[in-house]
């Protein structure tokens, strides 16, 4: 895969959940931080977000915002003073209403508001280096790729249509990617657009994350992309924010974490996956960096 698909796989379990809401009048919803990534989309109308920092964001159709650290925050019909902060609801409870009371009326609002679960104890460094919010206005001509899918979606939810089980999670997991493409596109101060954009480097994350059993060393990898080990080191660790070799143990335990809770696949199956020789190397490197065991790690993602 390639780096922004592992960086997402790497840490998303279950499956994402959305609800399509329909709403008019004075409201104001309120959703506590969460362990996952949270969205929503502006199908119809417009409505305002309040951050926890305070930031007030206007939202217009088309709109999508992404808030992939989970941070709380206010969801209302207008900009949110004091006096609607102190009427917001729960979430759930507000969407419940709100789902019972659908019927169209004009100047409503119709929001895509959804969650993606997420391990967040090692979060790629790309996912990491995303703002507290990321907001993809609607702007002719641009990211058409998002707005197909918005559309898409905008039909699929609560449709029950044949196939829904199958294409709405999929759906999802395409607006993920596609705000996480249209952010790296837009950001002006992210260090991961340019590292993806530096020819060496980029190539060397592509290896590293082909192939992380491979035996390499800064002189292999250099080799393989074609430069020198110390052009490598400096530019490879100005961007991604870690030396070559220290990434590249970071990504495979990061992978057996992965694999550990996705597969039944025993310890020594993939310790050859992720480069480790045996059970006992990945064991002992797992624990430094988790601080607990494979199969301890293993029990709790089950129990989770």
């Amino acid at each position: 895969m390639d780096l922004v698909s592992d960086a997402i796989s790497a840490v998303r379990v279950g499956r994402p959940s959305s609800t399509r809401l329909r709403v008019g009048g004075r409201w104001c919803a309120r959703l506590d931080p969460y362990e996952g990534a949270g969205f929503h989309v502006v199908l119809e109308g417009g409505c305002w977000m309040l951050t926890e920092g305070g930031t007030a964001l206007a939202l217009n159709t088309g709109d999508a915002v992404l808030l992939p650290h989970g941070s709380g925050h206010v969801i209302a019909d207008r900009p949110a003073d004091t006096a609607t902060l102190a009427r917001a609801v729960d979430f759930a409870q507000w969407s419940r209403t709100a789902a019972a009371n659908s019927g169209a009326t004009a100047g409503d609002t119709e929001l895509l508001c959804g969650k993606y679960r997420l391990d967040r104890r090692h979060t790629h460094p790309l996912l990491a280096d995303l703002p507290d919010v990321v907001h993809i206005p609607n702007r002719a001509g641009r990211h058409d790729e998002l707005r197909a899918a918005i559309d898409l979606l905008g039909r699929e939810v609560g449709s029950a249509r044949p196939g829904a089980a199958i294409a709405l999670p999929s759906l999802l997991d395409l607006l993920l990617v596609y705000l996480v493409r249209a952010w790296m596109t837009d950001s002006t101060t992210s260090r991961w657009p340019a590292a993806l954009h530096d020819p060496a480097v980029a190539a060397a994350l592509h290896a590293l994350h082909e192939d992380p059993a491979r035996p390499w060393s800064n002189d292999t990898l250099a080799a393989q992309v074609g430069v020198s080990r110390a052009t490598l080191a400096r530019r490879f660790t100005a961007l991604v924010g870690r030396a070559p070799m220290a990434y590249l143990t970071w990504w495979r335990l990061t992978r057996a974490a992965a694999l550990l809770r996705t597969t039944p696949d025993a310890l020594d199956s993939i310790a050859r996956r992720v480069g480790y020789s045996t059970p006992y190397a990945l064991s002992h490197a797992f624990s430094r960096q988790y601080g607990t065991t494979p199969g301890r790690y293993r029990a709790g993602a089950v129990a989770g």
